[in-house]
């Protein structure tokens, strides 16, 4: 089993990000409901088969349609991510990695310089090490997309629409981050 974080690490994080400790437990139990690994030791991850569609021009669309599609969705379970990911990977190694969200923060891979690495294969290779580096990654993509402020104010829907996307409150993400903030803050 991977290391679990400690209370220290999120404190650290929480120095280096000017906010709540709160504030990054609510995000991570939004993000992955979870720990960052499953019982294989693999990190959890969500692939996400319209991002591997954009990112391959659509080329896979009607050969494997629940690994590319244009529109989101047809997740499956967790436990199926990983076939699911290496099924892509079989067909477009780069784009595959980089339509999965990884890790006790789901960082999509296609943000990887922005959570801090060189390379894409540093981030995955980062994301299969330990739930360190997962607070690491999420730390620097904070401080990177300048979300610091929207976490350290707590503005649930700001933050949700930035780190989520548009479509946010198809999920409730702002209403999610609100309640386990408030959890983790008594």
């Amino acid at each position: 089993m991977k290391a679990k974080l400690q209370e220290q690490d999120f404190k650290n994080a929480a120095k280096a990000l000017n906010c709540e400790v709160a504030a990054i437990k609510a995000v991570a139990e939004v993000e992955s409901r979870s720990d960052g690994f499953l019982p294989t030791d693999e990190p959890v991850i969500l692939f996400e088969r319209h991002i591997f569609s954009k990112l391959t021009k659509g080329i896979f669309d009607k050969s494997h349609p629940n690994i590319s599609n244009p529109t989101s969705g047809g997740y499956g379970t967790v436990s199926q991510q990983h076939k699911r990911l290496q099924t892509a990977v079989a067909l477009d190694r780069n784009a595959a990695l980089m339509s999965a969200s990884w890790g006790k923060f789901q960082i999509m891979g296609f943000n990887f310089t922005l959570a801090g690495y060189n390379s894409l294969q540093q981030f995955v290779t980062a994301m299969y090490s330990s739930e360190a580096e997962h607070l690491s990654a999420f730390v620097q993509y904070i401080k990177n997309t300048f979300l610091d402020d929207e976490l350290r104010d707590k503005r649930w829907t700001d933050f949700a629409r930035k780190y989520n996307g548009p479509l946010y409150y198809k999920n409730k993400y702002d209403t999610k981050l609100a309640a386990a903030y408030k959890k983790y803050k008594n």
